[in-house]
């Protein structure tokens, strides 16, 4: 039984009114675009990381609500990724454990359809707060979690039946739920939860919407293009205590865009990471290693990647690899997934969680220009 002290049970009820809110405001616009899912999971913990096995002794579980707006084919890329879904969701995780305690997260999801939409595949990304952050007078033996503030990445595949009696179905699959606080502050093992899922679905009308078929709009195939950008935020390295820092990344890469969803690049960024002079000095110090002392803290890499265009958003993943790096921090690769809303066509603002394989170093925010 998922139980919840007075100030998350607050949380809780504005996130379902949120919700109850919107379910109204879908029967205001007569229904056929809008409908809800509430579907309980069950699982356990992934230990993708030994320092966190210590935390594996219960099964979570917990419930995630979601409404959202279904598409028609009103827009092209509505046609091109078979009418998706879109809309937000209310998650919450109970890990059955002193340490790791509860979660509550808000996210924003996309619903993509395969097998005549019988099959739904769930992408989602939230923040939120966990409701017991590492702390080293009450809860020491948090090492997953270093702040109340955390992000989270959810995918679900549901096998899922619509309409069955007056509006509802049902739906069952399975779902992984990773939160972390992406080197917010140390410490940041984060957690991965594989769960299975059941749940129920309405729709507020029985009647599927009439799809549409557009023709392209224009042709997507453009020349190679330059972008300059920034990426900007806080963090804090593996060694707790030492402290948030502010973090810079500047660069530059060449786009090719391929087609109306894919594009390609290649480029160089410089970080300019406050965090690792910090560690440096940390082991000079501790580790009386007088050579690591005035090490340059800045590292040069080079990367490449892949950009999946939908609509005004895109979602670009990057693998890099430094080519420059005095001091020796994690791997010499690293990768980065994100979100990019184009404020015009040349000009855009960016969201992204870099890391080297499991371990995320930063949550990134921010912009770019395409020239």
């Amino acid at each position: 039984m998922v139980t919840f002290a007075p100030v998350e049970k607050k949380i809780i009820f504005l996130g379902v009114m949120l919700l109850s809110f919107l379910f109204l405001k879908g029967q205001e616009k007569g229904g056929s675009s809008y409908f809800l899912e509430a579907s309980y999971h069950y699982g356990s913990l992934l230990v993708t990381n030994k320092n966190i096995a210590h935390l594996q002794r219960n099964q979570p579980e917990g419930v995630l609500l979601s409404f959202s707006k279904k598409t028609n084919g009103g827009k092209y890329w509505q046609t091109v990724y078979g009418y998706p879904d879109w809309g937000v969701s209310l998650g919450i995780q109970d890990y059955k454990s002193e340490v790791l305690d509860k979660s509550i997260i808000a996210y924003g999801h996309v619903n993509f359809y395969f097998f005549n939409r019988n099959l739904q595949f769930k992408v989602a990304q939230g923040i939120g707060v966990t409701t017991a952050p590492f702390s080293y007078e009450e809860n020491f033996k948090n090492n997953a979690y270093g702040s109340r503030v955390i992000a989270s990445t959810f995918l679900g595949l549901y096998y899922q039946k619509k309409n069955l009696y007056k509006g509802f179905g049902l739906q069952a699959g399975v779902s992984v739920i990773h939160h972390s606080n992406g080197a917010l502050k140390a410490p940041n093992s984060g957690t991965n939860v594989l769960a299975a899922s059941l749940g129920l679905n309405y729709n507020f009308d029985t009647e599927e919407p009439e799809y549409k078929t557009l023709p392209p709009p224009r042709t997507f195939i453009e020349p190679i293009k330059l972008n300059l950008f920034f990426r900007t935020g806080i963090n804090e390295g593996e060694t707790v205590g030492l402290g948030q820092e502010p973090f810079l990344v500047l660069g530059a890469f060449a786009d090719k865009r391929l087609s109306f969803t894919s594009s390609v690049q290649l480029g160089t960024e410089i970080f300019f990471s406050k965090f690792l002079k910090n560690e440096i000095e940390y082991q000079a110090v501790s580790f009386f290693d007088p050579e690591v002392a005035g090490t340059d803290y800045k590292r040069v890499a080079v990367f490449g990647g892949y950009e999946l265009h939908i609509s005004k958003f895109s979602i670009p993943v990057q693998i890099g690899y430094y080519v420059y790096r005095p001091f020796e921090y994690e791997l010499p690769f690293y990768e980065r997934i994100g979100l990019k809303y184009y404020v015009k066509n040349n000009l855009y603002a960016t969201f992204a969680i870099k890391a080297h394989a499991v371990n995320a170093e930063a949550i990134e925010f921010g912009a770019g220009i395409r020239l």
